[in-house]
């Protein structure tokens, strides 16, 4: 298990927090889901910069109802989206990009 921040305390640097959140993404099944979701959400962005504005409203729906499918069915935990909603965003595009280059497992 990665170190935790003490009760009360909050993870310092996202280079801190990236540990945890790799942790938090252990079943593979929940990593999975997590990639599909980001190679969605690029989608609808194509989607909203080449077919309408309004697909823009669609991502956040598709990237974390993914995301939360594979937490709450899957890894059974709760997403740090909601104690670290920005690095946890950074956490998914960094996991995504590390998965499609090779760098992890998917």
């Amino acid at each position: 298990m990665t170190s935790q921040p003490a009760p009360g305390e909050r993870y310092a640097s996202f280079n801190q927090f990236y540990p945890y959140y790799i942790h938090e993404h252990s079943n593979r099944t929940c990593r999975r889901i997590h990639v599909v979701g980001t190679a969605l959400v690029i989608g609808v962005f194509v989607l909203g910069l080449t077919v309408s504005a309004w697909w823009f409203l669609a991502a956040p729906l598709v990237g974390y109802g993914f995301a939360w499918v594979g937490h709450f069915f899957f890894e059974k935990n709760r997403p740090a989206t909601f104690q670290y909603p920005l690095w946890s965003l950074m956490g998914d595009w960094r996991m995504f990009f590390e998965t499609v280059s090779g760098r992890r497992k998917f």
